[in-house]
């Protein structure tokens, strides 16, 4: 697609951005709408996608919702669940709302002044598609079978945990809206209210947001998030260190989509995993300073070695800062430095990656679900990549919580991810590598241990090793300070494919 043709293409579809009748804010934008967060590189121009583009066969990013390739840029953002009551009346506003607000990728890397006022996105699970009338398979079994059905035996969950609403089959989908403003989601949502009526009802929502102040971009437990995210080929260019995979690994029917059965409307839609993350932050914080560490130094402070025990944990300092790079202390410019924090693989001169955990531990959670040791050596395929595009929800920790080391208030994070086959992407993520004890394979050690962060045991306490740079064989009991609330796996069609095949 030659460049004018592209421009051309997201000028048709950012014209029918804005949502009509209820929604009156139509002001043009001076600031656009989704911005990287610190030690994250920011979104291409639409210039620099033409520029990377295969020709003819470039990806067509004005069809393709804008979510799927954004990652973890999002200042504000509503999750509306919902469950289909009148078929009829649902498609036959869907069709219309469709094309007027369901914003793509193209909007979004587009003129400023020309995006919306906010991002709305849609998804549907399995049963909100037998709902429509659309009974295709869609070649992915997680799917199909619901996220309830595989919580317990399969991702480890314990299922007593989990939000009601979130049990069973009854969320036909979920409605995403994103902006830089709360009361502007607000009335976005009222804007679908409107519209639908009787036809829906709201089962859940979720709002999320930012952290505010230099917590800007931080996940509830103080770690800077979303840094490592791959990018797909003809997005750009990527980052020093950054994955750089095959679209078809996120996007249905493109290049490298491990499945070849696919419906043709499916072609450039993503699945969504979706996850409700309580964290118990005060816990964790006390974890960690009642078990801190020490270093060759042995001058490390309590809460130095507080932080170096969480800092083992995820594989990051706070400032996003690798650990592989500057184990012993941290490092902000580095983690604020997208051309640096992720231009690492483990591998060192004169190190054994087998054997050496003095720098980065096997089980640390960035090395647990990105192995870029093993990928490297080409042990790990490309396709268990995906695109991690959650937010923060909940309130920052009060003074009452701090003091008494015990949660309070529900907070956490609304997980996200994309990918084109779940069970290449999150599932094989959860499973096989977090809650695998014996996972990274190829070690000197037979058991690492769970993913201290993510690994689920059914509520148990997780057992792994390498933490403490001193005796890597010293295994310790981590508590669950991420606790599942629930969640379904979902699907987000290309934009014309809801108004074709979903609204048909």
């Amino acid at each position: 697609m030659q460049l004018k043709n592209f421009l051309a293409a997201t000028a048709a579809f950012v014209a029918l951005s804005q949502p009509i009748a209820a929604y009156h804010v139509k002001r043009a934008r001076s600031s656009p709408l989704i911005v990287p967060f610190p030690g994250q590189g920011a979104l291409p121009t639409a210039a620099q996608v033409q520029s990377t583009s295969a020709g003819d066969d470039s990806i067509p990013f004005e069809n393709i919702q804008a979510d799927i390739l954004v990652g973890m840029k999002k200042q504000n953002e509503k999750f509306v669940f919902f469950h289909i009551n009148n078929a009829a009346t649902f498609k036959s506003v869907l069709k219309t709302y469709a094309p007027a607000n369901i914003t793509s990728v193209a909007t979004l890397i587009g003129p400023i002044s020309a995006q919306p006022q906010a991002v709305v996105n849609v998804a549907f699970s399995q049963a909100g598609l037998g709902a429509l009338g659309v009974t295709d398979n869609l070649g992915d079994t997680a799917f199909t079978g619901g996220q309830f059905a595989d919580a317990s035996d399969g991702l480890g969950d314990d299922t007593n945990t989990w939000e009601p609403a979130f049990k069973g089959t009854n969320i036909d989908g979920v409605f995403l809206i994103i902006s830089d403003q709360d009361s502007i989601i607000t009335q976005y949502q009222d804007d679908l209210q409107a519209k639908l009526g009787d036809a829906w009802t709201v089962v859940y929502d979720l709002s999320g947001a930012a952290r505010p102040g230099d917590q800007f971009g931080h996940e509830h437990f103080g770690y800077l998030d979303g840094i490592s995210n791959p990018l797909i080929k003809g997005f750009g260019e990527p980052l020093p260190g950054q994955a750089f995979i095959d679209p078809g690994i996120i996007l249905v029917g493109r290049a490298n989509d491990t499945v070849t059965t696919r419906p043709a409307w499916a072609l450039d839609g993503s699945f969504l995993a979706f996850r409700k993350l309580k964290q118990l932050v005060p816990e964790f914080h006390k974890y960690t300073l009642d078990n801190a560490l020490q270093n060759q130094s042995g001058n490390l402070s309590t809460e130095e070695g507080a932080l170096l025990l969480g800092s083992r944990m995820f594989g990051r300092w706070n400032s996003g800062a690798p650990i592989d790079l500057t184990p012993d202390v941290d490092d902000p410019a580095l983690g604020n430095d997208p051309n640096r924090n992720n231009n690492f693989n483990y591998i060192h001169p004169g190190e054994d990656p087998a054997t050496d955990q003095s720098r980065c531990p096997f089980t640390a959670h960035i090395r647990k679900t990105n192995p870029r040791d093993l990928e490297s050596q080409n042990l790990i395929p490309e396709f268990f990549h995906a695109i991690r595009a959650g937010t923060p929800y909940g309130p920052e920790v009060s003074y009452a919580e701090s003091s008494s080391n015990t949660t309070q208030i529900d907070r956490g994070l609304a997980f996200v991810e994309y990918q084109s086959n779940i069970s290449n992407g999150f599932r094989f993520q959860q499973v096989n590598w977090a809650n695998n004890n014996k996972f990274p394979f190829n070690k000197s050690i037979s058991e690492p241990g769970l993913d201290p962060v993510i690994g689920q045991d059914k509520g148990a306490n997780r057992i792994t090793t390498g933490l403490n740079p001193l005796n890597v064989s010293e295994s310790l009991s981590i508590p669950d300070f991420i606790v599942s609330n629930g969640g379904e796996y979902f699907f987000a069609p290309s934009i014309t494919s809801i108004v074709e095949t979903l609204a048909a």
